[in-house]
């Protein structure tokens, strides 16, 4: 869509309190915006014309600077804890002025209107407004796209001001540094400042539907990847970052919903965004045709590097970050879903990466086991390049999503377990980490037979094989799966030494069980007996 002739009006500046109107670019289409980024050096063309930027300091979220205002609205609905951050009203106030002053005297200004939620029926519209044309390239990407006839009577609802330029003095602004992403559900406004990483963007507007949709719309809100078969059946993929929620939804076989966000309403799944923002570290096109095969002209990719004296880009190379990232459309996708609504899901997918090796690389859970593991969200992390670091590191993020969930984790977990049970949806464990022993001795699952195991489930071909139960973690394991050799199906065959396995079992149940006390209180009895035994 080229809409260059449009043009926001000076009183819609004026009421977010810009200035002046000089050299604002409105709803610039992609190639002008990318242009525009060639213009100021800001970025550069790969050898595929992706546009190739890097974000500086920031290459990922900061969630200790991500802050809610706590006003008469949010004060007692808001679960406040480590990620949900309270900061006076009266710094909002500073933050905005601070950050109106700053767009104002740009050069340029960037303004984009979008929306999210393909249901019409929750569409929440949004204006941003930056001082990068290629963040709001990346809002073209992420965010859906009006029409020129909705452009013409948009009104936004809410409104995200970036400007990754200003440094706020943490004294003055009440933050606790220079960088801050800071949302008022009173004003309906996003600020962020001193951060150029795009995710903030995009983790803000979740952050602001994982309030609204279900408290006040009777929405479950998930970080989830969902796609749809040919026969219409739905399948979601829970996840943590790193465990194949993009990856894995993106199935040449059936047509991808959303790779990252969605609504459960009563009668289908949609996705919340326009396009993807697919983790490109390692990627090759042989593993991830789809996501490789987007990385071309309109797209966006975040702190990679170059083969020395070429424009291609080395995917393996981390020295910036791990978190590299490619930003597109979602009609990028050769199989997307349009519009991106699927049906009620027949399967669910919780994804974990265990580093330590003793998961099965796929299980089948009871509905209180699945609402343990939801409550949990577990993965692991490799053990880093600090001396001394051996262990793998376990993560547990209540729901998949913690950082951006303001409202208590039962209650997301309370909505999805009703869902479960009233539409009778299956539940599995999918293990896309380490297997024959921990980070370091044994190996990564192939993607290949994880591909091999959710097909299988897609195509209900595990409906009549045997089970049997895992002596710590209660799930039921297959013990056969087409086009898996049966040794892999049991993680302790895969060890060369099984009470190695066993004892790492019974270290990691522990660290279940620490981390599900902090729940203990608010769940039902069959929750808590679906913890894992220490034997």
């Amino acid at each position: 869509m080229s809409v260059p002739t449009l043009l926001i009006p000076f009183e819609q500046l004026v009421a977010l309190g810009l200035k002046h109107s000089d050299n604002v670019h409105y709803q610039l289409p992609p190639d002008e915006l990318i242009m525009d980024t060639l213009r100021l050096e800001d970025g550069v063309l790969n050898d595929s014309g992706a546009l190739v930027i890097r974000t500086g300091e920031f290459t990922g979220r900061s969630p200790k600077d991500k802050f809610l205002v706590k006003d008469e609205i949010t004060s007692d609905t808001v679960h406040w804890n480590d990620f949900n951050l309270p900061i006076d009203e009266k710094y909002f106030f500073i933050i905005r002025q601070k950050i109106n002053e700053y767009l104002g005297k740009c050069p340029e200004l960037w303004v984009r209107d979008g929306y999210a939620c393909a249901d019409p029926r929750y569409r929440l519209n949004i204006r941003i407004v930056n001082e990068k044309p290629w963040i709001n390239l990346f809002a073209y990407n992420m965010f859906l796209r009006p029409t020129e006839d909705e452009l013409e009577h948009f009104q936004p609802e809410w409104t995200i001001l970036s400007a990754p330029g200003l440094n706020l003095d943490p004294a003055e602004c009440g933050t606790r540094q220079q960088n801050a992403a800071v949302i008022s559900f009173k004003y309906k406004t996003i600020l962020i400042a001193g951060s150029g990483y795009t995710g903030e963007t995009k983790k803000g507007i979740f952050t602001i539907l994982n309030y609204i949709l279900p408290l006040h719309k009777n929405v479950l809100s998930m970080h989830c990847s969902a796609n749809l078969g040919r026969k219409g059946d739905t399948a979601l993929f829970f996840g943590l970052s790193g465990t194949g929620k993009t990856t894995l939804s993106a199935d040449p076989n059936r047509m991808l919903i959303g790779d990252d966000e969605h609504g459960w309403t009563n009668d289908n799944i949609f996705n919340f965004e326009g396009g993807c923002y697919a983790k490109c570290i390692n990627l090759t096109e042989e593993k991830e045709p789809e996501i490789f095969q987007a990385i071309r002209p309109g797209a966006l990719v975040e702190n990679t590097n170059f083969y020395p004296g070429t424009n291609t880009i080395n995917f393996d190379d981390g020295s910036i970050t791990e978190n590299t990232r490619v930003s597109y459309p979602i009609d990028f996708i050769s199989n997307a879903q349009e519009p991106s609504i699927g049906s009620i899901p027949e399967n669910i997918f919780f994804l974990t990466c265990d580093a330590y090796g003793v998961l099965p690389p796929i299980s089948r859970l009871s509905p209180a086991q699945a609402m343990y593991q939801f409550i949990s969200g577990y993965t692991a992390k490799v053990a880093g390049t600090e001396a001394g670091v051996t262990e793998p590191k376990s993560t547990f993020s209540a729901c998949f999503g913690a950082p951006f969930l303001p409202l208590h984790p039962g209650r997301y977990a309370e909505m999805l377990g009703e869902k479960i049970q009233k539409h009778q949806v299956k539940v599995w464990l999918i293990n896309t980490g380490w297997t024959g022993g921990q980070y370091g001795v044994g190996h990564r699952i192939k993607l290949h037979l994880t591909r091999a195991m959710i097909t299988a489930v897609l195509e209900d071909k595990l409906a009549g094989v045997a089970y049997e139960r895992h002596q710590v973690f209660g799930m039921e394991v297959p013990m056969s799966c087409p086009g898996v050799p049966i040794h892999v199906l049991n993680p302790r065959n895969t060890w060369a030494d099984p009470s190695a396995y066993d004892q790492k079992a019974r270290k990691l149940a522990k660290q279940f069980i620490d981390n599900f006390d902090k729940y203990a209180s608010g769940v039902t009895a069959n929750i808590l007996a679906a913890a894992p035994v220490i034997i």
